[in-house]
Formats: C-alpha cells, sequence, structure tokens
C-alpha cells in the first residue's frame, strides 16, 4: 500500500483559501493525535475526539456572521464508544446542510500498531475484555465504510512523524503555501534572561556598544543614529552577510522538516540597541525572500526605566 491515497470525492470541490471542513478517522495508534497537531499549527480549528453528532453544530456555529474561523478539524474514532455509531449520520447531514468537508483517514499495518501499542503502553480503547491484535481487528472492520469512503487515505507505517507532518502540510496547502514558515523574529537583553522559547539565539555582544556613546545611550536601535552607529561597522557587514546566507540554508530545511513556527532571537547587553538593529535587519532579509515575519523588542525600554 502507499503511503497516500486519493479517492475522487468532494475534496475536488474544495477551492484554495475557501472554507475547509476536515474529519480524521482511522486505526488508533495510526497518528492521529499528530495529524490533529499538524492542522493546529496550520491555523485550523480542532477539536479532538468530538461526538459526531456535535460536528454539524460547531460547523454551523463556526459560520456564524463575524466568526473568524475559516478552517474546522476534527477528530472522531472508536473511543467515542457508543456515538462513533452515528458518525454515518453525522457526515451525511454534513454534505445535506450544504457544508462541504474531506474525511481524512489514517491507517497502519496490524504488526505496526501492536508495535507502537506496546511502545507507549496506551490502552487500545477496543481491547478492554480482548487481546491487543483482535480489539486491532475489531477496529480495523469496524472502519471499514469510513475508509472506502474517504478522500484521503494516508498509511503511516513507514512514516517518521515529522514525514507525517510534511505530507498532511503538502496535502492541505497549496503552492506558497506550502511551504509557509511562521517565524519570530526578537531582541533581547542577557541582563535580562533569555528567552525560554526561541529557537535559535544569537549574541551580538562582539559588537562596540552604542550604550557608552552619550549622544546614543537614550535612544534605541529603532532610531535612525544608533541604527547608522551599528551598521556602519565592517563587522557588522561581514556578520550579516554570514548570518544571512545561514538563514537562506536553514528556513527551507525547517520548512520541508515540518516545522510550522520558528523564534530567532537576538541579544545584547541590554536589549535595547545592537539586538534591536539586528533584529530588524534579520526581519527585512527574510521579508524580501517570502517569509512571514512577526517582529518583537523584548527589553527595548528597560534600560532607559531603570534609568
Amino acid at each position: 500500500m502507499d503511503n497516500v491515497q486519493d479517492s475522487a470525492s468532494v475534496s475536488d470541490v474544495v477551492e484554495p483559501g475557501e472554507r475547509e471542513i476536515v474529519v480524521i478517522t482511522g486505526m488508533s495508534g495510526a497518528g492521529r493525535s499528530e495529524a490533529m497537531h499538524t492542522f493546529e499549527d496550520l491555523g485550523y480549528f480542532c477539536i479532538d475526539n468530538i461526538p459526531p453528532a456535535l460536528i454539524s453544530q460547531l460547523v454551523a456555529l463556526t459560520a456564524l456572521p463575524g466568526s473568524r474561523v475559516r478552517h474546522v478539524a476534527v477528530v472522531c474514532d472508536v473511543r467515542g464508544g457508543s456515538f462513533f455509531s452515528e458518525l454515518s449520520a453525522a457526515l451525511a447531514e454534513l454534505r445535506d446542510s450544504g457544508h462541504p468537508y474531506r474525511l481524512l483517514f489514517l491507517t497502519a499495518e496490524d504488526r505496526v500498531l501492536v508495535k507502537r501499542f506496546k511502545e507507549t503502553r496506551r490502552r487500545h480503547p477496543l481491547a478492554d475484555d480482548r487481546s491487543l491484535g483482535d480489539g486491532i481487528r475489531a477496529e480495523r472492520k469496524l472502519l471499514v465504510p469510513f475508509e472506502q469512503s474517504a478522500d484521503l487515505i494516508i498509511d503511516s507505517s513507514q512514516l517518521r512523524p515529522q514525514e507525517l507532518r510534511a505530507l498532511i502540510r503538502q496535502r492541505f496547502l497549496t503552492g506558497a503555501e506550502t511551504e509557509a514558515l511562521m517565524v519570530t523574529v526578537s531582541s533581547f537583553g542577557f541582563k535580562y534572561g533569555l528567552p525560554i522559547d526561541a529557537d535559535i539565539i544569537i549574541d551580538v555582544r562582539f559588537l562596540p556598544n552604542p550604550f557608552y556613546m552619550p549622544k546614543l545611550r537614550d535612544k534605541t536601535g529603532l532610531d535612525k543614529p544608533v541604527r547608522a552607529f551599528v551598521l556602519g561597522r565592517v563587522e557588522t557587514e561581514e556578520f550579516l552577510r554570514r548570518w544571512f546566507d545561514m538563514l537562506d540554508v536553514l528556513l527551507p530545511a525547517y520548512a520541508a522538516e515540518g516545522k510550522s513556527q520558528l523564534h530567532i532571537a537576538l541579544g545584547c547587553t541590554g536589549g535595547m540597541h545592537r539586538s534591536v538593529v539586528l533584529a530588524e535587519q534579520t526581519a527585512e532579509h527574510l521579508r524580501r525572500h517570502g517569509e512571514v515575519v512577526n517582529t518583537s523588542h523584548r527589553d527595548i525600554g528597560r534600560d532607559r526605566e531603570r534609568s
């Protein structure tokens, strides 16, 4: 079985950029949780293990005027017990009410599922009064109608988690969006501590400090005189050239691995001068290359407040 199988269905009706509803189901241990995390990273409004009868109500609620929810992803599976039997009717209700959806079915070979359950020591939802193998076989039989009607079937048997995430991103985003990586570039002061959520931290304290220039001390890296002082250094030019070359290698690699968010933090002593200038330069470079970038300057006014 290939990793992915497409089926002719309503997925052909859903155009990129339109409202998107994805219903996720499939075998326990096949990657449903990983799929849900991926959709969350893609900006979908997500609910795990929702009773099928509530799907139409959720979709109607998120479609009300003023709602900012454009994409919805829900997981329905055998964990729902007796409620799961209502999934077919719930999908029919969605279709009849004019809400096109895509049904994503995740599966894996029995031997792989057994191995995963043994490794994680999780309980299979249908193995309370039977063996793990019997529970997997019972679940597979129960899910046959949904596998047959699925818009997209992914077999995760040979996929690493990052490969599964990349595959979902590829199938549910198109064009330039597929490679989209939300980047935050921030500045900070080492004297106030490291940013705990940063993926990449760059120390720019090797550059001369404008703080020791009386005319620049009370200004920030957003002011032209400080910017000119920092960017006018030969060592700054050399640093930016090498730094940008590294970013041009790193960001496509992060996107290819399925990473959806990246926080780059540049730090100087107080987070007011050098790091601010170079964070702005970094953000400007990334935007020129088509990246979606937010900037923040955590400590830009703290030295001034203390003085």
